[in-house]
C-alpha cells in the first residue's frame, strides 16, 4: 500500500516538472477520456504564473488547409511565412496582408504593425497602403509601418508590440537568415504573443529553413492566375484574383500538404482552387485529358506577301526604347 502511493506521489511529481517545462496545465496530462479537454496554457515570466489563455485559431477559409493546420493558424503564436526565393517577398507579403485583414477582423479591428528591418523594405518595397483597403480591408490608418535599418532594434520592437493586447497582430519583415534571429529570439516572440494573446507573424524573405520556436512555417510563392469570372463565363486575357501556392512545411501534427489559394477581397478570405479549375498548378488526370479542338483554316502565304509584310515592319531604330534588351553591365 505505502508502495503504491509512493509510486503515485512520484509520478505525480514527475507530470508536475513535465508541465512546468512544456508551460501546460498539469491537469491536461491526466485528464479523463469522458471529460472535455481544454486547451490552456500557463504563461510564465520570470518564473512567475502571470495568465492563461485558452489556445484559439484563425481561420484562412481554406478549408483543407485549416484542416492540415488542425482548425487553422494560432490566434497566440508565432508563425513563420517563407519566400524561397527573392521574386516570392510580393507573394508572400500579399498571403500575410490577407492574414492582417483576418486577424484585424477578429480582434475588434484594432491595427497592425508592420515592421521591416534591414534591407526588406529595400527589395520588396513598401505596402501600398491606397490598396489596402479594396485588397484586404485596411485603411491607410489601419496598418502602422515602422522601417528600422538596424535587425537588433527592429526585434526589440517587436518583442515589445508583441505584448500589447491594443494590437491586432504583429508582423517582423527581415531579409535572409541573420544569426540575431534564432531559437532564443524566436521563442520570445512566441511567448510574448502567448501572454498577449495576439499572433505575431515572422515573414523571412529568401530565407532557409532553420529551428525556430514557431509552430508552424508556409512557404508561400505565386501561383498562375485564373481569367477574371463575368456573368458570361470567365473573360480571356484578363488576370482574376490573387493566387498563391502555399507549402505546410512545419506543423505540430507533422503534416504536409501543397495547396493553391485565392484570396476573395470581397469575402476577405482564402479560397482552395481544385484541381479542375482552369489555371489550375496540378494537371489534369490522364483520363480525363480533353481532346485537342480541330484546326480551323490553314492560310498559306505566298513569297511576294512575306516580302511585302517584312517591309512594314520597323526597323531596330523604330522600335520603343522598352523593348530594347537591357544593359546588364
Amino acid at each position: 500500500m505505502a508502495t503504491s502511493a509512493v509510486a503515485r506521489e512520484t509520478i505525480l511529481s514527475l507530470r508536475r516538472t513535465i508541465a512546468k517545462i512544456e508551460g501546460v496545465l498539469p491537469e491536461r496530462l491526466e485528464t479523463p477520456a469522458a471529460a472535455p479537454m481544454v486547451a490552456g496554457v500557463i504563461l510564465r515570466e520570470s518564473g512567475l504564473a502571470v495568465k492563461s489563455k485558452l489556445s484559439s485559431t484563425l481561420r484562412t477559409g481554406a478549408e483543407h488547409l485549416d484542416a492540415a493546420l488542425g482548425g487553422g493558424l494560432p490566434d497566440a503564436a508565432l508563425t513563420e511565412i517563407h519566400g524561397p526565393d527573392p521574386r516570392d517577398a510580393g507573394a508572400a507579403a500579399g498571403f500575410a496582408l490577407g492574414m492582417a485583414g483576418l486577424a484585424r477582423r477578429r480582434h475588434a479591428e484594432r491595427p497592425v504593425l508592420w515592421i521591416g528591418a534591414g534591407e526588406a523594405f529595400s527589395e520588396a518595397g513598401f505596402p501600398y497602403a491606397p490598396g489596402l483597403l479594396a485588397f484586404c480591408g485596411l485603411s491607410p490608418g489601419d496598418l502602422l509601418v515602422c522601417d528600422i535599418r538596424k535587425l537588433a532594434d527592429a526585434l526589440w520592437i517587436a518583442e515589445e508590440a508583441a505584448r500589447l493586447s491594443e494590437l491586432s497582430a504583429v508582423f517582423l519583415e527581415v531579409r535572409g537568415n541573420p544569426r540575431i534571429l534564432d531559437l532564443t529570439a524566436t521563442r520570445r516572440l512566441h511567448r510574448r504573443a502567448q501572454i498577449a494573446g495576439r499572433p505575431v507573424f515572422l515573414l523571412r524573405q529568401s530565407a532557409g529553413a532553420e529551428p525556430t520556436a514557431a509552430p508552424f512555417r508556409l512557404l508561400v510563392s505565386a501561383a498562375p492566375a485564373t481569367p477574371r469570372s463575368t456573368v458570361a463565363g470567365p473573360l480571356p486575357g484578363s488576370i482574376g484574383q490573387a493566387a498563391y501556392a502555399v507549402t505546410l512545411d512545419k506543423s505540430r501534427s507533422a503534416l504536409a500538404g501543397q495547396f493553391v489559394l485565392e484570396w476573395n477581397p470581397h469575402e476577405l478570405a482564402f479560397q482552395e482552387r481544385r484541381p479542375e479549375d482552369p489555371g489550375s498548378m496540378v494537371p489534369a488526370s490522364q483520363r480525363r485529358a480533353r481532346p485537342a479542338s480541330a484546326s480551323g483554316t490553314v492560310l498559306a502565304f505566298r513569297p511576294s506577301e512575306i516580302q511585302a509584310a517584312a517591309r512594314l515592319q520597323p526597323s531596330r531604330e523604330q522600335h520603343p526604347a522598352h523593348r530594347r534588351p537591357r544593359r546588364t553591365g
